[in-house]
Formats: C-alpha cells, sequence, structure tokens
C-alpha cells in the first residue's frame, strides 16, 4: 500500500484529524508491537487544558463504554482524560475507524483485572498539542 489516502473528516481542520492505522493491529486487535499509538482527532479547541497536562507524567483516557443509542447512531468516541486524581476534558475523539481497538483495548483491561483506562501522552506539534493513545502499552 504505498500510496495510501487517510479519510478526511470535514468537521476538523487538516492539522487535527487525528492517526492511527487498524494494520497495527493483530486479527483480535491487539496492537502487533508496544509502540503502537492512536493521536486523537478534534484536539485544536482543547489547547489550554492540554497545555495544562502537557508536563504530568501519568495521563490515562476515562472512556466511559458506549451506550445502546450511541452504538446504534455510530456516534464518535469522545475522549476524556484522568489526571491529578480528577477527570478532565473532552480533549478529543477517537479517529473515525479506530474505535473498534480502543474498545477491545478498554474490554481487554477490564478482563484482565486492570484499570481500563489507555495510558496517553500530550505532545506538542507544528499545529499544536494532541494526545496520543498509547495503544502497545495494553497488550
Amino acid at each position: 500500500m504505498l500510496f495510501r489516502r487517510q479519510a478526511v473528516d470535514p468537521q476538523f481542520a487538516a492539522g487535527d484529524q487525528g492517526s492511527g492505522r487498524l494494520e497495527d493491529y493483530k486479527f483480535d486487535l491487539l496492537p502487533a508491537k508496544k509502540g503502537v499509538t492512536i493521536r486523537l482527532a478534534g484536539s485544536d479547541p482543547h489547547q489550554d487544558l492540554l497545555r495544562d497536562l502537557a508536563d504530568l507524567e501519568v495521563v490515562e483516557t476515562a472512556i466511559a463504554r458506549r451506550t445502546d443509542e450511541e452504538e446504534r447512531t455510530d456516534a464518535p468516541i469522545v475522549v476524556r482524560l484522568f489526571a491529578d486524581a480528577r477527570i478532565v476534558g473532552p480533549v478529543g475523539q477517537v479517529p473515525r475507524g479506530l474505535e473498534a481497538p480502543v474498545l477491545e483495548a478498554i474490554s481487554r483491561l477490564d478482563l484482565a483485572g486492570r484499570k481500563p483506562r489507555i495510558p496517553v501522552e500530550v505532545v506538542r506539534t507544528k499545529q499544536g498539542f494532541r494526545v496520543d493513545l498509547r495503544m502497545g502499552e495494553t497488550r
């Protein structure tokens, strides 16, 4: 797949589309390697909050399970973060097409008896602060 075109979501700016690839996951949606990440879409409006979180060492997702109505309408997965013993956000949403690996990771962590929170890294880019879900650490 040399010239793969990523889907564009018209509700987000070009630098705020998010990123990730389904090819980074095995057939059971387990990340293929430890370095797999998903960058959230829609983080532009949350720059002040992300700036405050950028220096924290432990930041994790606080994603609620989808309701039947959200599942039926294929609603986007809005991501909030757990940092400094509190829930903050929202800070973005999972890019379209990558919802399944995120939901599977939360279920996998829960079934393993671990906290159902995906580790997060708040990174600074040319376009501003972005949120990377460190999916490979949920293996």
